[in-house]
């Protein structure tokens, strides 16, 4: 039996800044066993443990799609102890990977639906994923129509912009990008926070539409209306939430909202499902 406290050892073969404060960077690892690569069998939308000895552990959201292995990708924001020396490794260095963990997005559930995805800032990496699993020659007949609303405080503080300008150019996908405010005169696109552009960009809801949401809470408050309003059901609303994660397969209990365990049960739920809880995210 596999011990789930044990990490793969993973090697980062690529590091990649991302913003121009350069306070997130997407590292990429490689699995140093074929085995242990294999294991790490993922779905989009679960996350893993990264954990560099004598340092510590973090939960991190996978932001690579599962069509891009055998090697995976995380976007780390510099906040703490760990992400702060994760940030001053260098490629070729080795460290550790649990999992992956969580229920992720139930995407055989998503097949012949009309997706939206609505994020903002750090939590776009497991939309990413998504975004990126879907949009392959071999997933994207399984979808209907996909539209994509993505905010960040600033122009250079948005995430991933190759694969923006790459989905921007495909016709079977529509990209809303916005910034809270900019001084850029060249700037081309949306200014304004996430959920106005939602309101004014984002197509209503039909019996097979579904809205997938992962942000800042802030953003998710006010986004909540918005989708009510364009006649997304709570049961037709996924939201990725993130919590004070400890041990990432449900022992310790750190993570609970009510008598749900976020690292365990999510950290994907429906809306309907949220609204049963004590109101704690």
């Amino acid at each position: 039996m596999k011990n789930p406290y044990k990490p793969y050892p993973v090697t980062i073969k690529n590091i990649r800044t991302e913003t121009e404060d350069k306070s997130l960077k997407t590292f990429t690892f490689e699995f140093d066993s074929p085995g242990d690569e294999k294991a790490f069998d993922f779905n989009c939308g679960q996350f893993g443990m990264l954990s560099i000895q004598g340092v510590g552990e973090i939960p991190i959201g996978i932001a690579s799609s599962p069509t891009e292995k055998p090697l995976v990708k995380f976007t780390v924001f510099k906040t703490g102890k760990v992400t702060g020396h994760l940030h001053n490794m260098k490629e070729g260095e080795v460290m550790g990977l649990r999992g992956p963990m969580g229920n992720g997005f139930p995407m055989d559930e998503l097949e012949g639906k009309n997706i939206l995805i609505v994020g903002g800032g750090f939590a776009f990496t497991t939309l990413r994923s998504t975004i990126e699993m879907m949009l392959q020659p071999e997933n994207r007949s399984r979808f209907k129509n996909i539209d994509v609303v993505y905010g960040a405080r600033t122009p250079g503080m948005l995430l991933y912009r190759e694969e923006l300008e790459a989905w921007e150019k495909r016709d079977d996908i529509n990209v809303h990008i916005t910034v809270d405010g900019t001084d850029d005169p060249d700037w081309a696109y949306h200014t304004g926070f996430v959920p106005a552009i939602t309101e004014k960009c984002a197509p209503r809801a039909d019996a097979d539409s579904v809205a997938i949401v992962c942000g800042p809470p802030i953003m998710i408050k006010f986004t909540r209306p918005v989708l009510k309003e364009l006649g997304y059901a709570d049961e037709a609303i996924l939201m990725s939430l993130e919590n004070r994660m400890k041990c990432g397969i449900g022992m310790c209990g750190r993570c609970n909202i009510g008598r749900e365990l976020v690292c365990h049960d999510g950290p994907v739920f429906t809306l309907a499902e949220l609204n049963k809880t004590p109101g704690e995210f």
